[in-house]
């Protein structure tokens, strides 16, 4: 008798203890974790400091600047503003509990128009305010230099932007794809360097298309960026790529390798004309081979990143 009451009483437990176990518990997991967010919220936003951090967030905010046809540098890219974000600049701060403003945290904000937005025009640089540079290597002949200039842009970890002609990458596949490879941008120089402004319609397109196809072919990536030969274009030149979905680039800062000059005329001369957006040109030849690593330290130096025309020309600050 006494061992089937002992039974009767732990079988009560067992089914006692399970049911505790299953039952809801409102403190338990994700609403233990909610209800503990909501407190670390409300004491966060109780904090003197972060209660600083919102009130001085406006006066580091920058609004954002949209892209514009400029009456002498036409197409110009817009920058995008900047806005704090609180919490993850208390975030950064708690430690040390005092406001410090290079702790701050910045949300990009895009404007309301980019260039995709603006009617067709050329572009010679990037916004005017941009911390930022790019090298346009134009490439159709020079190949003998090539090799050199690719191991100078690998050693300095810059990328820069080939506008290769389609006769030559044609002729030079193995090229086209290293430059590829080492993540450059590739863009288009027409297919056999041509006074573009002087051709037809016709003959515009099928420059421009010709080459897309031959690099695409190559890289399995057509061109978006069209350097026309010797900077030579016109309004239609400019309407002809636009219709491709591709935008029409020239330069601010001519390097003028192919006058050969010596090293330290060329480094003088881009080092006493770089500016913010700035785009620089050149061409695959024995000055810019022998001095690409000392334009690029003088670049740097003064302060400015380099990057591809299209990081240029993004909003990205």
């Amino acid at each position: 008798m006494y061992r089937k009451q002992l039974i009767h009483v732990i079988v009560f437990v067992i089914i006692v203890a399970i049911s505790f176990q299953n039952s809801y518990n409102p403190f338990e997991t994700n609403d233990v974790t909610t209800f503990s967010n909501e407190v670390q919220q409300v004491s966060k936003k109780e904090d003197a400091l972060y209660r600083e951090i919102q009130t001085k967030s406006a006066q580091f905010a920058k609004d954002p600047q949209n892209a514009v046809i400029d009456r002498v540098w036409k197409k110009t890219p817009g920058r995008n503003g900047l806005k704090v974000n609180v919490d993850k600049s208390y975030e950064q701060m708690k430690k040390k509990g005092t406001f410090d403003k290079t702790l701050l945290v910045y949300d990009e904000i895009a404007p309301e128009v980019t260039l995709a937005d603006l009617p067709p025009a050329p572009i010679y640089r990037g916004h005017p305010e941009k911390q930022m540079t790019a090298l346009m290597i134009n490439v159709s002949w020079g190949t003998e230099y090539i090799p050199t200039i690719l191991n100078v842009l690998k050693e300095n970890n810059v990328k820069a932007t080939f506008f290769i002609e389609g006769k030559w990458a044609k002729e030079n596949s193995d090229f086209v794809k290293m430059i590829a490879e080492q993540g450059h941008v590739i863009g288009n120089h027409a297919y056999n360097h041509p006074d573009m402004a002087h051709l037809s319609k016709t003959e515009m397109t099928e420059q421009i298309q010709k080459t897309n196809d031959i690099i695409k072919a190559i890289t399995g990536k057509a061109p978006t960026l069209f350097a026309p030969p010797s900077g030579s274009f016109n309004d239609q030149v400019v309407d002809v790529a636009d219709e491709m979905d591709m935008e029409t680039i020239l330069w601010t800062v001519d390097t003028i390798d192919w006058q050969n000059p010596t090293v330290s005329v060329m480094v003088n001369r881009v080092s006493s004309k770089i500016h913010p957006g700035a785009m620089v040109l050149m061409h695959p030849t024995s000055p810019t081979a022998q001095g690409l690593d000392s334009l690029i330290t003088v670049i740097k130096d003064k302060g400015y990143k380099l990057g591809t025309v299209d990081t240029l020309l993004s909003e990205e600050r």
